[in-house]
């Protein structure tokens, strides 16, 4: 029988990828700080998520994932909420209208500050000092002091979600998510980009159809003024994720009130381990990130531990393969998942396992190589039988130059224009405006 659950039963459990910190005291007192703070989602909120997993896991929807690979403290600001906001916007516009698939849309926003690595330490010029954990953690800056894991870090990323959430609350409700503005979400870096004419042109065409729609007065629906987003952070460090665990005062369940959806990383989701075991007793829909070296035999152990009632809404699988690779590894896993019955959403994860190194030492990812593994990702369902339900990125609306190629080439020597990213290269609005394109003739091809 599995032992029972709390919010704490994870400390008794082996756990990867935690900081150091060198006062136990006062990282407890933040602990306790932070358990009296409010929450920053709701069970409802989390509740009304999982129901619309369902649908993308029953073939009625599909999932949009994106935003930054780490949030950041030295460059949080409204303008950059508002135009990550707009390029998913744009992405859903794209999919919904041109393919006619209802698209769910959650954020990689308001507390994903922290991120795994593969080494503890990292080196430059013979000195070794510990790796830069993401902004919640330590500072990126290399030197001594900024290196040594903070408590009060907890404190400033939460604020900062806090805001980020009240600011997305307001884009979504307030009116700057009108359909009937679609005209205004486009950014001026991309005005000449021919995505952009590609974009307008798909604009026409919903313009013409809110016309139509409302001369027969069918265009007051409140779906056309306002939009449903979402945020999720990989749930990696377990202290801060506990003091957001709340039970719901109408079903008496658990949930992590820190975001509407936490996932599992490749690096934390072993099956005797403290971040399986947090994650399988909180009711919010959940993802884990499914790796190359994932076992059939081990995925199917993970989803009874996760989704032992078989919900449709509850588990995401996060394919992150590399390209190349998903022909090879996915179908036995999908085969496998298939062959038991299980119901879970299929997502594809194209950027981490593309990643490389420019001859100029940036880390950067090919979009060729980001192309390629999602139509794969689609092509392997498709034989399978199943559903591809989702795409999962790490993308931002600024104008940067951080992943190689795409309609407007950004080459290696271009790199080191507009390179911003704390930690992992991510998409520009131009790559991810063509992405959605892609997808949403994909999607079509595949509802025909």
């Amino acid at each position: 029988m599995k032992h029972a659950w709390s919010p704490d039963s994870w400390r008794g459990k082996p756990i990867q990828q935690q900081p150091e910190y060198p006062d136990a005291a006062h990282l407890a007192r933040v602990e306790t700080k932070l358990a009296s703070l409010p929450p920053l989602v709701f069970a409802g909120e989390a509740r009304e998520l999982r129901r619309q997993f369902a649908e993308v896991t029953r073939g009625r929807a599909f999932l949009l994932q994106g935003g930054d690979c780490a949030e950041s403290f030295a460059e949080f600001s409204a303008p950059k909420i508002r135009d990550t906001f707009k390029v998913l916007l744009q992405m859903a516009i794209v999919m919904t209208f041109a393919a006619g698939c209802p698209v769910v849309k959650v954020g990689r926003m308001a507390g994903q500050f922290a991120k795994p690595r593969s080494a503890g330490n990292e080196t430059i010029d013979g000195i070794s000092l510990p790796a830069y954990r993401g902004d919640i953690v330590n500072g990126i800056d290399f030197n001594a002091a900024s290196r040594i894991p903070d408590p009060e870090r907890l404190l400033e990323a939460y604020h900062q979600s806090t805001a980020t959430l009240n600011l997305l609350r307001a884009f979504a409700q307030g009116g700057f998510a009108d359909v009937h503005q679609v005209h205004k979400w486009n950014l001026d870096f991309i005005a000449n980009s021919a995505l952009t004419e590609k974009y307008s042109q798909l604009a026409g065409r919903l313009d013409e159809t809110l016309a139509f729609m409302r001369a027969c007065g069918l265009d007051d629906a409140p779906q056309l003024r306002e939009a449903s987003f979402f945020t999720a952070h990989e749930a990696l460090l377990l202290n801060y994720e506990q003091a957001f665990v709340r039970e719901d005062s109408l079903t008496g369940d658990w949930y992590d009130c820190s975001a509407h959806m936490l996932w599992i990383g490749d690096r934390t989701r072993q099956l005797d381990g403290a971040h399986v075991e947090f994650l399988r007793g909180v009711n919010n829909p959940i993802g884990v990130k499914v790796g190359p070296s994932m076992d059939p035999e081990e995925l199917l152990r993970l989803i009874a531990l996760l989704n032992p009632d078989n919900d449709p809404g509850r588990l995401n699988l996060i394919v992150r393969m590399g390209a190349n690779k998903v022909g090879e590894h996915l179908p036995r896993l999908i085969q496998a998942v298939e062959s038991e019955g299980w119901r879970v959403l299929w997502s594809s994860d194209p950027m981490h396992g593309n990643t490389i190194k420019a001859s100029s030492g940036y880390k950067t990812r090919d979009f060729a190589q980001v192309l390629s593994e999602v139509r794969d990702f689609f092509q392997v369902h498709k034989a399978e039988g199943t559903h591809a339900g989702g795409i999962h990125i790490e993308m931002t609306g600024q104008n940067v130059t951080e992943c190689i190629g795409g309609a407007r080439p950004i080459t290696e020597a271009g790199l080191s224009d507009r390179y911003h990213t704390h930690c992992d290269p991510r998409l520009n609005a131009d790559q991810s405006l063509e992405l959605a394109f892609m997808i949403a003739e994909t999607l079509k091809q595949a509802r025909r």
